[in-house]
């Protein structure tokens, strides 16, 4: 009997368990007795993978503050790599999470063992020197984005570019009317959905202030319905928490169903990262904030390259959406913007069109995509 193939998968938030999702179910079509371990979300749980440690122990922000758990992820680290060529495992692939992923991933193909790279880390924008580890430490970089491709070619990386798997699963044309059906929302009634992030540092920064946007603004539109989806069932419980100081606005706390929230609303009030990227493909106006420690704020903001941070804008090389960030996000600046965007009908079937542009331009496979390239890579002779 031949032993079957084993690969890993390290994902360190919501975002990643999902794209690690629909890897392990489109590699599982051409490997039906694989073996998938490493650290994976519910959703990759769901698939067969086998997850090492409990995905939120990656879940931090930043550049200061993961120097506070920095001994227990090197101990996470060094116990993957260790698991890793002792089961002599085929392929490694590191989605997103790069100041985790790719001193692991450097290691080991040091010592022989195939891998790729799942989301491309934020290279074209700050910090470029890291193109000169990116180039050791991978066999194959995966990115969701052709302006990110572009940027790898440029400097001899093996790169695949196979567009947003996203953009294959939400429809061109999302259902507001049957979204609101299943949460039991009126189809008329003016819904805002807010989406204060998938990390406890992310809420805590986030979840207030755009609670405390919410009253401002209910108190402009009366009828106004607001949902907050959970990202997992931690966040339900610190969202749980916050809301008790908010006798005053009713809300829709939900258990996940972040899609169905969003196809919901009429607008949407997200921190930047991939939930700008879901709302812009559900076609729904939004505002993009975030706050952070105002001393990695004042390190990362020196050394962005780049005029936005949101994927919209990022995509469609223009302001199509508010960027509210840090010292800006205050609830005034948050509420006039929100609110602006529920009366002005002819920037949302501006917005419509644009997003649904950038929408067509995304499909290119996703994971099935990800799939044959890595494929590709497996069945290819070691260097």
């Amino acid at each position: 009997m031949s032993t079957p193939i084993r690969i890993g998968i390290i994902a360190g938030e919501s975002s990643g368990d999902q794209l690690g999702a629909g890897l392990v179910k489109a590699l599982r079509t051409r490997y039906t007795d694989a073996l998938f371990e490493g650290i994976g979300g519910p959703k990759m749980q769901s698939e067969g993978f086998h997850s090492l440690f409990p995905m939120d122990r990656l879940s931090v922000m930043g550049l200061v503050e993961p120097l506070k758990r920095l001994p227990e992820l090197l101990g996470i680290r060094r116990a993957l790599y260790q698991h890793f060529l002792k089961q002599k495992f085929s392929l490694v692939i590191g989605i997103d999470s790069p100041d985790f992923n790719l001193g692991l991933e450097l290691k080991l193909r040091r010592q022989g063992v195939r891998t790729a790279h799942y989301v491309s880390p934020s290279v074209w924008a700050w910090r470029q020197g890291r193109i000169k580890k990116i180039a050791q430490a991978v066999d194959l970089m995966i990115t969701l984005f052709p302006f990110e491709a572009d940027f790898y070619r440029q400097h001899g990386v093996p790169v695949a570019c196979v567009g947003h798997p996203l953009a294959d699963d939400i429809p061109l044309q999302p259902d507001t009317k049957a979204a609101r059906k299943q949460l039991g929302i009126d189809e008329g009634a003016q819904v805002l959905t807010l989406m204060p992030g998938s990390r406890a540092s992310e809420v805590e920064f986030l979840a207030r202030l755009f609670l405390d946007t919410a009253v401002v603004c209910k108190q402009q539109i009366p009828d106004l319905q607001v949902l907050i989806p959970a990202a997992s069932d931690e966040r339900l419980a610190q969202l749980k928490d916050i809301l008790m100081l908010y006798p005053e606005l009713p809300c829709h706390l939900l258990n996940g169903q972040s899609h169905v929230a969003m196809c919901a609303a009429d607008v949407v009030l997200l921190s930047s990262g991939t939930s700008a990227l879901e709302a812009m493909l559900f076609k729904k106006p939004m505002v993009v904030s975030y706050r952070i420690g105002k001393w990695t704020y004042a390190l990362i903001s020196r050394m962005l390259k780049v005029d936005w941070v949101s994927l919209p804008n990022l995509l469609a090389k223009e302001s199509l959406v508010p960027e509210l960030l840090q010292d800006q996000a205050t609830v005034e600046h948050l509420s006039d913007e929100v609110t602006a965007l529920f009366q002005n009908q002819k920037r949302a079937h501006f917005l419509k069109q644009r997003f649904t542009e950038l929408h067509e331009s995304l499909c290119h496979g996703g994971s099935e995509a990800a799939a044959k390239a890595l494929s590709d890579l497996l069945e290819s002779p070691l260097a």
